[in-house]
């Protein structure tokens, strides 16, 4: 039976044609990726009622309903000019993420979040704001948490800029990102000691070190007195970099593991 269903596949490829399958290939894959990139997003909903109107032109057309057919033909042909103006943002948005860093394949959430991240940061580092960001990852930060406010929202430039700047009610401490969301800011971080730290660190400095010594966490540090921005991971802390070295560095945080070939034949002898 399955010999049976083997050569009847064989055959309906072959039939096909190698250049049709790769072609039929490459099509499912950029409409899963154009999928992703709108999910969630109002763009649905514009796609949901052009779906419509494409539905009741085809209708209009079985069914001879000729001013009506008339009408949304006319309409469906300068829709190719509307669709550009009215998708512009994503448009702009998809060829910039594109332009950053074509190979890194990150989820579209993931991808939304660091442009926040990192517009952010840049904002704060521009204007000399004091910050501290940390970024949760395998490892949890409830017991940080509790040492904060709950905020529960969707992670924004805007409301991380407003957090950050002085004399808001939750302006000292640090916000805490986790599972893309950012849970809780006005949070206490651990001072642990820290051999071979010279005093030029500041407190958010060694606040920060000190929480990657305990987890896997990411941390990212705006100084206030310079502006400099720090990212602090598995106890190794790199000062003063720019936006697109942090947004590489956050691009690698999101990015899929791919498993070596070393690891595949440990795994294969050991097997």
């Amino acid at each position: 039976m399955f010999s049976n269903f083997l050569d009847n596949t064989i055959k309906f490829f072959s039939v096909l044609g190698w250049r049709d399958f790769v072609e039929v290939f490459v099509l499912a894959i950029i409409f899963y990726r154009v999928f992703l990139f709108i999910k969630g997003t109002r763009t649905i909903q514009i796609m949901k009622g052009l779906f419509v109107i494409v539905l009741i032109a085809l209708l209009a057309k079985i069914m001879n309903l000729y001013t009506i057919s008339w009408i949304l033909e006319r309409v469906l042909a300068i829709g190719v000019i509307a669709i550009l103006i009215v998708f512009q943002p994503e448009l702009r948005r998809a060829l910039s993420r594109i332009g950053q860093n074509p190979l890194i394949d990150i989820p579209s959430q993931e991808a939304e979040l660091i442009d926040e991240i990192v517009k952010s940061v840049n904002m704060l580092s521009r204007k000399n704001i004091g910050a501290l960001i940390v970024i949760g990852r395998e490892i949890g930060l409830k017991d940080y948490m509790e040492t904060g406010v709950r905020i529960n929202a969707k992670v924004t430039s805007e409301l991380l800029s407003s957090i950050f700047t002085p004399n808001s009610p939750l302006h000292d401490g640090a916000v805490i990102i986790e599972h893309g969301e950012l849970v809780a800011a006005s949070c206490i971080l651990p001072l642990v000691e820290l051999p071979n730290i010279g005093r030029v660190l500041g407190t958010r400095h060694r606040a920060a070190l000190s929480l990657t010594k305990e987890t896997d966490a990411v941390v990212i540090v705006v100084s206030e007195e310079t502006g400099g921005i720090s990212v602090a991971i598995k106890r190794k802390l790199t000062r003063d970099i720019d936006g697109i070295t942090l947004r590489k560095i956050l691009q690698n945080l999101y990015a899929p593991k791919k498993k070596s070939r070393k690891s595949f034949w440990i795994w294969k002898r050991n097997k």
